[in-house]
């Protein structure tokens, strides 16, 4: 095989060694455990620490079930979920809508450190969608009126052309509407793992699942 097609992928290694996660040292509640990492991922050089991989189920057009993935960014955390904002017409809303059974996972490759959250997505109400829309840029409100995600798109020249043209539509307009097409789910998570690497590949993964008893119960997984 060629060499630069191969590209010598099986050699890529490095040892994991930047930390430990005990049961001693995880705090009893994950949520609070994910607030810790979370700002020590803020405080690294990793570039959005809020960038995660959310995986859906994909229905194709003859029924066929596969997993979806893509990138997302987190945009709020409480005990009541994870959050994010998308086209409610895309391909993750489509897939969500049909089973809400969901996995976010975060790679902090800096830290050697992943969170895997998997769990059920439900909508965001009207009202916070609002609050967290009119936040955003301008550009950004005015990006989500233009792009129809995840349709297929003939060039570029025609996203630009629609983009253009909502410009000129707002302009006058001091405050841009939500479009109803645009939301937000939240992640109940059922699940929370914790992934930390170690020397020789004997990794710490600790996991909280979720009980019957609305309660968080903890274990060890092996590597």
């Amino acid at each position: 095989m060629n060499e630069q097609l191969s590209g010598h992928v099986s050699g890529l290694r490095i040892s994991y060694d930047l930390g430990v996660l005990t049961e001693e040292m995880v705090a009893p509640d994950p949520f609070e455990q994910f607030g810790v990492w979370f700002a020590e991922a803020r405080e690294s050089s990793i570039l959005e620490a809020n960038a995660m991989v959310v995986s859906t189920v994909s229905h194709g057009a003859l029924g066929e079930v596969a997993p979806s993935s893509r990138t997302v960014l987190l945009k709020d955390y409480s005990p009541l979920g994870f959050s994010f904002f998308t086209n409610l017409e895309s391909a993750k809303s489509n897939d969500i809508t049909a089973n809400p059974a969901i996995t976010l996972l975060f790679p902090w490759y800096e830290l050697h450190r992943q969170v895997i959250i998997s769990g059920t997505a439900t909508l965001i109400a009207r009202d916070a969608v609002s609050e967290y829309f009119h936040s955003r840029p301008r550009g950004s409100q005015i990006g989500a009126w233009a792009s129809h995600q995840s349709q297929v798109l003939p060039n570029r020249e025609i996203l630009d052309t629609q983009y253009a043209q909502c410009v000129e539509r707002f302009a006058e307009v001091d405050v841009i509407p939500v479009p109803d097409f645009w939301g937000g789910w939240q992640v109940v998570p059922r699940r929370i793992e914790f992934w930390q690497g170690r020397e020789s590949r004997l990794h710490d993964r600790l996991v909280f699942q979720h009980t019957e008893s609305n309660s968080w119960h903890l274990t060890r997984l092996s590597p």
